[in-house]
C-alpha cells in the first residue's frame, strides 16, 4: 500500500525518471475507461462528473477512450480554471474533437440526464482525489447528491470524492462509490470501503518509489503562521580533536529548515567554533573531550527542548568520550543522527532514544553490517543489518543506501567532489532538520538527496574543487527548488 503523501512523491520522482505527469495521466485514462468498459453494457449511457484537478485530468483522457458510450462529460467549473496544464490539454481535445463535453458554471443546474432527459447507467465520479478529503463544498456537494441519488452504477476515479484515502474516513455527503479503480498502489483507505477496488499499472517504474529523487522533497514546507523552533532544534555534541566537523553539521542543520543549532563541544574549541557562524550557539563545557560528567547535562538539555541530537562529528575515539557516547545513547529517548566516532557505540547499547545511523562503508563493517565496495549491491544485506540493529541505517557512499530494515531506498545524487572531507558532516545535519519533522527513513533518504544535489549545482557552476562548506549555500536552492518540481 502506498499513503497519499508518498504517492505524491513517487509521481513527481517518475516524472525525473522520464516518464512524466502527462504521459501517467494517459496512462490513468485508458485504466478508467477499462474500468467502466467492464460495468458497463454497450447500449449503457455514460456521464462523467469532473473536477478542475489532474484528478478530472484523468477522467477527460477516460473520455476519448470511452467513444463507443459517447460518454458526456461535464466540468464542475470554468474552463480556465482548471488547475494545471496537462488537464487543460485533455479538456481541450475534448473541445477539439466535438465530445459532449460541458461547463457546469451553477450547481443548482447540474442535470445528470443528457438530452431527451435520458439518465445515465454509469456515472464517473472524477470530482476530487487522495490530495482532499472532509465535507465536500460546492459544487462537488451538489453534485455528489445528484450522484448518490442516481440509480447509476458509480465509478470513482482513485478514491470516491470527499474519502480521506489514508484513513477510509468519509463524510455524510461523500460520494458512494459502487467501483472504484486507483492508480500504481492501493491507498491504505480504499480498504475500509463497500465498493469493489481495481489497482491499475499506469506505468510509473518501480525505481521511483526505490530511487530518492525530488518528490522526497515535496513534503518540506514551513508552515507560513509557523513560530521559532516549531522547524526544530538541533544540538550537535561533537569536537575536541576537530573544530569543523560539529560546525558543518550545525550549519547544515540550519540549511536544511531548523530554526535553531546548538554545538556542545569542550571549552577549548568554543572560540574556532564559534568563530565559524554567528548562526550557531555554542554551548562548552570544561574538559578537553566529552566524558561521562557531560552526559546528564546534555540529555536534560536535548529532552527539555525537544531537540534532535546529532551525536560524533570530531567527537574523537578517547576511552571516556566512548563511554561518555554509551550512557548519552542508554539514557536518551529522543531523537538523534549518530555519526562518525560515535557509531561504533550503538550496536552495544539498548537505547529508546530513535536513531538514525549514518556510516560510511568503513564504519558500517565495524559496526557489525557488511564489509563491501558496492553498497547499493549490497542493499539486501543493509537491510537485514538496520532489522537486526533496530535502527535506520544511512550507508554513505557514491550511491547512499537508506533503510529501517523493511524498505530500503537509494539516493543517487552527488558528484566525484564529494569525496572531500565534511561533506558526511553536513548530511548528518541536513538528515537532523529533517528528523525534526519527518519519519527517520524519509528523513534519511531526503538527506542525501538534497546533499548530493547541493553538490551538482556547485559542480555546475565551479567544477572541480569543491569544499564540504560550498553546500551550504547551495543547499536551500536544492531542497526547495527541487521540492518545488
Amino acid at each position: 500500500m502506498i499513503t497519499t503523501e508518498r504517492m505524491a512523491a513517487v509521481d513527481r520522482n517518475a516524472a525525473a525518471l522520464g516518464v512524466p505527469r502527462k504521459q501517467l495521466m494517459e496512462s490513468s485514462g485508458n485504466a478508467v475507461a477499462r474500468a467502466v468498459g467492464e460495468v458497463a453494457d454497450p447500449d449503457d449511457r455514460v456521464t462523467i462528473v469532473a473536477g478542475r484537478g489532474n484528478n478530472g485530468g484523468d477522467a477527460f483522457a477516460a473520455a476519448r477512450f470511452l467513444d463507443a458510450y459517447e460518454p458526456r462529460v461535464l466540468l464542475l467549473g470554468r474552463a480556465e480554471s482548471i488547475g494545471t496544464e496537462i488537464a487543460r490539454e485533455n479538456w481541450a481535445a475534448l473541445q477539439q474533437g466535438e465530445y459532449d463535453a460541458h461547463e457546469v458554471g451553477d450547481s443548482r443546474a447540474l442535470d445528470l440526464a443528457g438530452p431527451g432527459g435520458a439518465t445515465p447507467d454509469v456515472v464517473v465520479d472524477a470530482m476530487l482525489g487522495t490530495g482532499i478529503a472532509g465535507a465536500l463544498r460546492e459544487p462537488e456537494a451538489s453534485a455528489a447528491r445528484a450522484i448518490d441519488a442516481s440509480d447509476a452504477t458509480v465509478v470513482s476515479v482513485d478514491v470516491p470524492s470527499g474519502v480521506d484515502a489514508d484513513t477510509g474516513d468519509a463524510p455524510e455527503s461523500a460520494v458512494v462509490a459502487d467501483h472504484v479503480v486507483t492508480f500504481h498502489d492501493a491507498k491504505p483507505g480504499l480498504d475500509a470501503l463497500d465498493a469493489d477496488v481495481t489497482v491499475a499499472d499506469i506505468g510509473i517504474p518501480r525505481a521511483a518509489e526505490r530511487l530518492a529523487g525530488p518528490g522526497d522533497l515535496l513534503s518540506v514546507r514551513r508552515d507560513p503562521h509557523s513560530e521559532k523552533g516549531d522547524a526544530g532544534r538541533v544540538l550537535v555534541v561533537g569536537g575536541g580533536p576537530y573544530t569543523g566537523a560539529p560546525a558543518l553539521a550545525a550549519r547544515g542543520a540550519l540549511r536544511a529548515g531548523a530554526d535553531l543549532a546548538f554545538v556542545s563541544v569542550p571549552e577549548r574549541v568554543f572560540g574556532p567554533i564559534a568563530g565559524y557562524a554567528q548562526d550557531l550557539i555554542v554551548q562548552p563545557y570544561e574538559a578537553a573531550h566529552l566524558t561521562p560528567a557531560q552526559v546528564d547535562g546534555l540529555v536534560e538539555t536535548a529532552t527539555d527542548y525537544d531537540d534532535v541530537v546529532v551525536l560524533g562529528p570530531g567527537l574523537g575515539s578517547a576511552e571516556a568520550t566512548e563511554d561518555a557516547v554509551r550512557e548519552f545513547l542508554a539514557a536518551f529517548e529522543g531523537r538523534a543522527v549518530v555519526d562518525a566516532d560515535a557509531l561504533s557505540a550503538v550496536p552495544e547499547v539498548e537505547t529508546g532514544a530513535t536513531l538514525v545511523c549514518t556510516p560510511n562503508r568503513h564504519e558500517l563493517a565495524a559496526m557489525g553490517g557488511p564489509d563491501v565496495d558496492d553498497l547499493r549491491a549490497a542493499s539486501e544485506e543493509i537491510e537485514a543489518f538496520a532489522a537486526e540493529l533496530g535502527h535506520v541505517v544511512l550507508a554513505k557512499a557514491n550511491e547512499d543506501v537508506a533503510t529501517d530494515g523493511e524498505t530500503t531506498r537509494v539516493s543517487r545524487a552527488g558528484t566525484s567532489g564529494m569525496t572531500v572531507g565534511g561533506t558526511g558532516d553536513t548530511l548528518a545535519g541536513i538528515v537532523a532538520a529533517f528528523l525534526a519533522s519527518h519519519d527517520p527513513l524519509d528523513a534519511a533518504t531526503m538527506a542525501p538527496y538534497a546533499n548530493g544535489r547541493a553538490a551538482e549545482l556547485v559542480g555546475a557552476e565551479r567544477g572541480d574543487g569543491l569544499l564540504a562548506s560550498d553546500l551550504l549555500d547551495a543547499l536551500p536552492e536544492a531542497i526547495w527548488r527541487d521540492g518545488d518540481g
